[in-house]
């Protein structure tokens, strides 16, 4: 009879052991299952910005050719970038020959016009190019009754050894004056050159966002699946959208 009864409680606490660990089995079942439902550590939308036409713009006004390879479309900025190189090596070379003119006729003024002050205005340089001397053109000024442009002979004296020297004076000014205004039109092509990119990138930029408008938006999600009876396993998917 004991043996029985003890028997009888072997089998009912294997019973229920066996009933737990099937309980705990379920459980753990369910919680996996719901982990790999809420497991989904990438997902990303893949889509395209648009280009800014303002960074075009100003990309372009600070070096022509930039705003078009904000655009994706250096191909034709690369002649407004080589254009301004160019441009700006002319400029220097203009403007360094001018100065140098420009030295060089103020040291023919000291040496043959007896100009006693070189810190003169440029005015002052043009006139002394049409006058023998002061004296002349002082006379010339009093008989326009102008005479507040008259001169001091103290600060502004000048008395050309005669007309041949006057007029190589004058040739070397005129010179110097005429690369100072070729720097003119260097500058005004600089300003051509950089609009131009300005209107070329602004058009690409455009384009651009034209062409971004028709491609395709990307949906990329992974999720990660986890069984205790499976291996895990991943799963990836795409989606698009128009």
């Amino acid at each position: 009879m004991k043996k029985i009864i003890l028997i009888t409680f072997l089998a009912v606490g294997f019973i229920y052991s066996q009933s737990n660990n099937l309980l705990q089995l379920e459980q753990q079942i369910k919680d996996n299952t719901k982990e790999s439902v809420k497991i989904n550590p990438l997902q990303q939308v893949l889509t395209f910005h648009k280009k800014s036409t303002g960074l075009a713009v100003l990309y372009s006004l600070l070096l022509p050719g930039m705003g078009e390879l904000y655009a994706d479309s250096y191909s034709s900025g690369k002649f407004f970038t080589i254009t301004d190189g160019v441009l700006w090596g002319v400029y220097i070379g203009i403007n360094s020959s001018a100065n140098f003119k420009k030295d060089k006729y103020q040291t023919f003024a000291v040496t043959n016009g007896g100009v006693i002050n070189t810190n003169q205005s440029d005015t002052y340089y043009s006139i002394i190019g049409n006058y023998i001397n002061i004296d002349d053109y002082n006379n010339q000024k009093a008989l326009e009754r102008d005479f507040n442009a008259m001169f001091d002979k103290n600060k502004f004296y000048w008395n050309w050894q005669n007309n041949d020297t006057r007029k190589q004076y004058r040739d070397m000014w005129s010179s110097s004056e005429n690369s100072f205004n070729d720097l003119k039109f260097i500058a005004g092509a600089l300003i051509i050159n950089r609009l131009a990119s300005v209107i070329n990138a602004v058009r690409l930029v455009s384009a651009y966002n034209k062409r971004q408008d028709k491609e395709l938006t990307w949906n990329f999600s992974l999720g990660v699946k986890r069984s205790i009876t499976l291996p895990t396993t991943l799963s990836l998917n795409f989606k698009t959208n128009l």
